[in-house]
């Protein structure tokens, strides 16, 4: 049984207009089904087995949606906020009908890789505690991370509130010195560290509160993959595309299987 919808509903949520637009539309003979012109904005279509035009542009209906959104800072991961600026409000109005929501969350200052979509099953499966799913995070960290973080992270770090961490994978890209102290004065000295962190959990500011842990700051943080999915880095902050046919099976074959090995 395929799925049946009223013909203004379904042009509407393809973004062919408002409802009124699209009753105005059809009572001016500008689209048809299966050739014949429509009379009735709401008539019961068959969407798998029925073909719709407008003014003789087929109609190709789609249910689900998901989006790829390079998260910028100052932006809350929410459908809507009173005070903050949302992930949606990012979206263009077309892309917004099929109402997606964020799959997890990112803090307001942190950038990076951002799955959107109303496929409730998937989020449900990328979220699950089971499921350990992968992310990958690239941080600047204030303080000079070596090899003994590299082990204590590898063994997982108790958290503020007495939590245990999985063991997470703690990669050194760089560390250097600034040639300026904490306050800011020149002549003192500093290190900072470029790193990137793979977590299979999702606690509440995790990737912060681990290097809390081990007495240092992450500066910035940005997410590069989650799961099988890894950001498109020719997406400029604030932007976002669809993913393609290869992601999304990525996605769906990603949570077909429990994940329960430790790093």
């Amino acid at each position: 049984m395929g799925d049946k919808l009223r013909l203004d509903k379904l042009l509407s949520n393809m973004g062919y207009g408002s409802r009124s637009e699209i009753k105005k539309a059809v009572k001016a003979g500008k689209v048809a089904v299966d050739g014949v012109i429509a009379k009735d904005s709401g008539l019961i279509v068959d969407v798998s087995l029925q073909e719709v035009t407008c003014e003789g542009e087929r109609v190709e209906y789609r249910s689900v949606i998901y989006l790829m959104l390079n998260k910028p800072a100052g932006v809350v991961s929410a459908t809507e906020d009173k005070r903050d600026k949302t992930v949606i409000d990012l979206l263009r109005p077309e892309d917004t009908r099929l109402a997606p929501f964020p799959v997890g969350r990112l803090d307001k200052d942190t950038v990076g890789l951002l799955l959107l979509t109303n496929d409730g099953v998937l989020a449900h499966e990328l979220l699950s505690p089971r499921k350990h799913v992968d992310k990958t995070y690239e941080a600047l960290v204030a303080g000079k991370v070596d090899e003994d973080d590299v082990n204590r992270f590898a063994s997982g770090v108790t958290l503020d509130d007495g939590y245990e961490t999985m063991p997470a994978e703690l990669v050194i890209a760089s560390v250097y010195e600034t040639g300026v102290d904490g306050e800011g004065r020149s002549g003192g000295s500093e290190f900072r560290s470029l790193i990137t962190l793979t977590i299979r959990e999702g606690k509440f500011h995790q990737v912060k509160r681990m290097f809390q842990a081990v007495g240092k700051t992450v500066l910035t943080l940005k997410r590069l993959s989650m799961g099988p999915l890894t950001l498109d880095e020719s997406l400029p902050e604030g932007a976002y595309r669809e993913l393609t046919d290869e992601e999304v099976e990525g996605l769906k074959a990603h949570r077909g299987s429990e994940r329960t090995s430790r790093l």
